[in-house]
């Protein structure tokens, strides 16, 4: 058993408590909190990107092109 996993099966609530207190405050856990939610973000997009262009090759195969996406009437397609 490694020293971290040691030391954090020993601590109290309190020390717990104030742990989580001072990482709150620490400029680098806001740095990487900043990174993760850039990071999560961009893979959220990639994911989206992906729906639409499987979302697209749905619509294409049922005839539909961007002319008619644009048209007044709506055409039922579910």
């Amino acid at each position: 058993m490694n020293t971290s996993k040691k030391l954090a099966a020993r601590l109290t609530d309190e020390e717990v408590e104030r742990e989580i207190a001072r990482l709150r405050k620490s400029p680098l856990v806001e740095l990487s909190q900043k990174e993760y939610a850039i990071r999560t973000k961009r893979r959220q997009y990639l994911y989206t990107l992906r729906w639409h262009e499987k979302n697209g090759r749905r619509l294409q195969e049922m005839g539909w092109t961007p002319d008619m996406a644009e048209d007044e009437e709506p055409i039922d397609c579910l």
